[in-house]
């Protein structure tokens, strides 16, 4: 038996939909693409959508077009994938790291409040695994001191925060569909907006600045998505919610069955309804093995497993050093202590029932 930490959802319909690009010969952006952003608008609730080719991309060109540049502060989370702070940095701007909670692993309102300089001018809040960070607050920091916000929401594909989706909290939602992601295109991404002159930046800012074809207004990029990946990514929002509703039932059934001494599961906040990209257990003292001999153990047995992620931010030698006492000694414990078991929509009662008895067994 092996059960991968995660895989593709991928089926003859999303077969057919390329296909149908190949065979028509418009393989760049086109129609494909218009349809997907415009459908992904209506899911999430907002007014527009505009497709990129990875989520970093959607992160930077966000930024951009709310304005961040160089001399510019912006909060970020100090546990997250690397591409929430180096989009930042891409801008010129500085990113300032802030602490998470221990249970729900996201960024904290009152660290927010507390790293507010007079050159900030954005916060980024991260949706992380699949949980919704706590919004409100936040929008409130933000609202009282003109700071803009931007959800990464590369891995909360509908996720919910006080019953409405994610990515139309902020200024815009930045989402990924990178091949592990709970809705994939391959690689891509997208960014969501409901305020209009930010979507006509972003517009200008993915295809080379162009305002029409070879008149170029402004530094632009080429953000592009491809028709080949948008024809998957149409097909895959149909199945997204049917994809988290089996992720729920999966996470559920660990919840119910994982019994192990010192491996503590995770904690979901009441207000939202989280979409586990992610299923992240955080190991103890208490437990058995340290997590590297954990994780030879699961293998052995034909589990997969991964770390996310085994350095803070705010620790990669790209944002070194680091000041101590630690700024962020949260995010520094749990990039020690989590580990990620498989949640995938393809995993089975069989699969699940077999991963907990696997990691009961632990002594």
């Amino acid at each position: 038996m092996q059960i991968p930490v995660a895989r593709p959802v991928i089926g003859p319909d999303e077969v057919a939909a390329v296909s149908d690009v190949l065979m028509s010969g418009m393989l760049a952006q086109g129609e494909r693409v218009a349809e997907f952003e415009q459908k992904f608008a209506a899911y999430c609730g907002t007014a527009h959508a505009v497709a990129v080719n990875n989520g970093t991309a959607a992160l930077h060109a966000a930024l951009l077009a709310c304005g961040i540049g160089y001399g510019d502060e912006v909060i970020v989370p100090a546990f997250s994938f690397i591409a929430t702070a180096t989009a930042v940095s891409m801008c010129g701007a500085r990113p300032v790291f802030a602490d998470v909670d221990e249970e729900t692993f996201n960024i904290r309102p009152d660290q927010v409040k507390e790293r507010i300089t007079p050159k900030t001018k954005a916060v980024i809040g991260v949706h992380l695994f699949g949980q919704p960070f706590d919004v409100e607050p936040v929008q409130e920091t933000c609202e009282a001191n003109n700071l803009v916000l931007i959800e990464d929401a590369a891995q909360a594909h509908g996720a919910l925060y006080h019953g409405a989706k994610v990515g139309n909290f902020g200024r815009a939602g930045c989402f990924s569909f990178y091949a592990t992601k709970n809705m994939i295109t391959g690689e891509g991404g997208m960014i969501t907006t409901s305020d209009k002159p930010t979507a006509d930046r972003l517009r200008l800012l993915v295809n080379h600045g162009q305002s029409e074809k070879y008149l170029h207004t402004v530094l632009g990029y080429n953000y592009r998505m491809t028709d080949i990946s948008a024809a998957i990514g149409i097909v895959q929002l149909k199945k997204l919610d049917k994809f988290n509703l089996r992720r729920r039932k999966n996470a559920e059934y660990y919840a119910a069955n994982l019994s192990a001494k010192g491996l503590v599961k995770p904690k979901v906040a009441g207000n939202v309804q989280h979409v586990y990209h992610q299923y992240v257990v955080r190991l103890t003292e208490e437990f058995p093995l340290s997590r590297t001999a954990f994780m030879e153990y699961l293998k052995a047995k034909g589990i997969g497993s991964a770390v996310h992620y085994p350095l803070p931010i705010h620790r990669q030698p790209l944002y070194a050093p680091v000041a101590e006492p630690d700024p962020c000694p949260v995010a520094t414990r749990l990039a020690a202590t989590v580990l990620s078991l498989p949640v995938h929509p393809s995993l089975d009662t069989k699969d699940l029932a077999y991963i907990c008895e696997t990691i009961n067994k632990v002594k």
